[in-house]
């Protein structure tokens, strides 16, 4: 499969590419600097020079035309200020999934975030700081948009915690989970099974360390 990764230089895509290479998958990450192709072409990762904040759909659909699937995995990052929130985390992956529809693109996975319920309706819960419930705005902005688009077999995974904790291979994946902190290798990891696998679309999940195989746990989801 050709899978097309925006935010193609985050450690999460990183890992990500670098196991679909080395299944057979062709990855290809979209990244905005060119200083950064040597460490996706070092891991089997296809770089593709494209800025996701001010591309138009027309241009990214072309870069999706003939792709299996979209990931969009693409984030401002810590201390990026609350409106680079909005123009990545909301807007690149509204531009994203857009894109994936004009270009036939049916299978999309969305990585967001655990805690993007806690802001529905307007809701800032006490002591959120102005940044991170930016963040989470965004992210739900985001998931509302994708939900809507019924061309898109689409999944949208809600990691807890992000850690740089090396993968362990096992992780709890539901619709509903405690809270919790996961690798990022592992969240990868699950990222790489679900397209692998064919799991159903039209899905969101949660997603902490556990007890469970990866490929277990994609498998028993809907039963």
């Amino acid at each position: 499969m050709r899978i097309v990764i925006a935010g193609g230089h985050g450690q999460i895509a990183l890992f990500l590419g670098e196991l679909l290479a080395q299944a057979g998958h062709q990855p290809q990450g979209l990244i905005r600097k060119p200083e950064q192709q040597a460490d996706l072409l070092e891991r089997g990762i296809e770089p593709v020079l494209l800025d996701l904040e001010n591309v138009s759909t027309e241009r990214l659909g072309s870069v999706l035309s003939g792709a299996d699937a979209a990931v969009f995995a693409a984030g401002a990052g810590p201390n990026s200020g609350a409106a680079r929130k909005d123009t990545v985390d909301r807007a690149g992956a509204v531009r994203l999934a857009e894109a994936a529809e004009a270009a036939g693109v049916r299978r999309y996975v969305q990585i967001s975030s655990m805690g993007v319920e806690t802001v529905r309706d307007g809701v800032k819960p006490e002591g959120m700081d102005e940044e991170f419930h930016a963040y989470l705005v965004a992210k739900l902005a985001a998931e509302e948009d994708l939900r809507a688009r019924t061309q898109l077999a689409w999944t949208i995974l809600r990691p807890g915690r992000l850690t740089d904790q090396d993968a362990t291979g096992r992780v709890l994946l539901a619709a509903s989970t405690p809270r919790g902190e996961v690798p990022r290798a592992d969240v990868a990891a699950v990222v790489a099974e679900l397209l692998s696998s064919g799991a159903d679309g039209g899905q969101v999940l949660e997603l902490i360390s556990g007890d469970t195989l990866i490929g277990a746990a994609v498998a028993s989801l809907g039963n």
